[in-house]
């Protein structure tokens, strides 16, 4: 700011009210006028030419309006004070233009007294506004302000609790659920499912959520792989370990780096039909990297979306996993059943193994083993369990496998 004056530009695109406006202006000593403009792009383009201290701006200027020249006159000029000007009074236009950037909003019709002490204290950076508005305004700023401070806490909470749970590896645990032949019983691998200490108790889904919308996601993700392989030695060594990766994380080099060193010959990534992917050449090459290393593929979900038979058509993996909506109640449903028929054609195709997933009940279980499916998961089968000491069962019992 000038030592002796305050610089001013003034901006409408009325011409009697942009003259008187300059009228006043010029009359007061402490203030020299800069010039003045009549629509939008003019009152930025004299606000970056001379850069003066306070700008009185038309809030409904031809060319983007006060809104438009208050933002850019924020980001070229930040010491440059905007105030606005306008006939309207109403909460909406007020509000709109305090976010552009405007530190004042005058109500057309104030007195020359309250614009010229208006222009006085933006100058010492103090904010104004008209009367007419000041009391629906303020409190629709408070409770923005309230509310922008409920939703920075809570992100606040976010961040902390899922922070916890990484910087504290004893909080994460594994819960491991069999994968069993439907002929014999035997356990042929497991699913590792992670399981969260936190207060509330609260499902996996919800915290993996919570972590995408912290950016966070990456890192819960793989915490959770690095957790699962530990448990490779409480598994019968014939068994495979299945976890659940995202494309995004199965794409990163930091997800290759876990996989070093782990017996990756017995481990499959799962990838869910949830998830989308943007682009299948780049996931495709980092999955190679990772089958190279003896892993397998397994598409998750199959059944539940079209996004499931996308992946297993540009991914050809090793195992197809038939979703819960399409297991439960199969046995009495003949287009479940007519679908999972396709799936298994569908596999035997190309080489894969299908999986069915929530097994519950000893219906499904026969139907799923009459309609040809080898393999399967569930709750009537074994439910999910943290690592035991002597490793997994190595066989469950079923009614009317080959081996009862």
């Amino acid at each position: 700011m000038s030592e002796s004056k305050i610089r001013v530009a003034i901006a409408d695109d009325e011409p009697t009210v942009r003259a008187a406006l300059a009228d006043l202006v010029a009359d007061e000593p402490a203030f020299e006028l800069v010039g003045t403009a009549s629509d939008t792009d003019e009152a930025i383009g004299l606000t970056l030419r001379e850069r003066p201290d306070v700008v009185l701006l038309d809030v409904r200027m031809p060319g983007g309006g006060g809104q438009r020249a208050a933002q850019e006159i924020r980001a070229s000029c930040p010491s440059t004070r905007v105030v606005a000007l306008s006939a309207y009074e109403d909460r909406g236009t007020v509000l709109e233009i305090l976010r552009a950037g405007a530190v004042g909003y005058l109500v057309k019709g104030t007195s020359g007294r309250e614009i010229l002490d208006a222009i006085h204290r933006a100058a010492r950076g103090q904010g104004i506004l008209s009367s007419e508005v000041t009391a629906d305004v303020l409190d629709e700023l408070a409770g923005q302000l309230e509310r922008r401070e409920r939703g920075a806490a809570r992100r606040r909470a976010q961040i902390e609790r899922v922070r916890a749970i990484l910087e504290r590896p004893d909080r994460l645990a594994i819960h491991l659920q069999p994968i069993v032949d439907l002929a014999s019983g035997e356990v042929v691998g497991t699913e590792a499912l992670a399981r969260f200490d936190g207060d509330p108790p609260r499902p996996p889904d919800v915290w993996f959520s919570e972590a995408k919308a912290i950016g966070l996601a990456q890192d819960l993700e793989l915490a959770a792989v690095r957790t699962a392989l530990r448990t490779l030695p409480h598994l019968p060594q014939h068994a495979f370990l299945s976890v659940n990766v995202s494309p995004d994380v199965a794409s990163t080099s930091r997800f290759l780096e876990i996989l070093d060193g782990a017996a990756t010959e017995r481990v499959v990534i799962e990838v869910t039909e949830h998830v989308q992917v943007e682009d299948y050449e780049e996931l495709s090459a980092s999955l190679r990297e990772v089958r190279a290393l003896g892993a397998r593929l397994a598409i998750d979900d199959a059944g539940a979306g079209y996004a499931s038979l996308r992946h297993i058509l540009q991914l050809s993996p090793d195992f197809i996993k038939i979703d819960i909506t399409l297991t439960r109640g199969i046995d009495g449903d003949s287009a479940k059943r007519a679908l999972a028929a396709a799936l298994i054609t569908f596999a035997s195709e190309i080489g894969a193994q299908i999986i069915a997933e929530g097994i519950e009940t000893l219906e499904e279980l026969r139907t799923l083993r009459e309609l040809g499916v080898g393999l399967g998961q569930g709750y009537f089968l074994a439910k999910p369990a943290p690592p035991q000491p002597g490793g997994l069962i190595g066989r469950v019992p079923i009614l009317g496998s080959t081996r009862d």
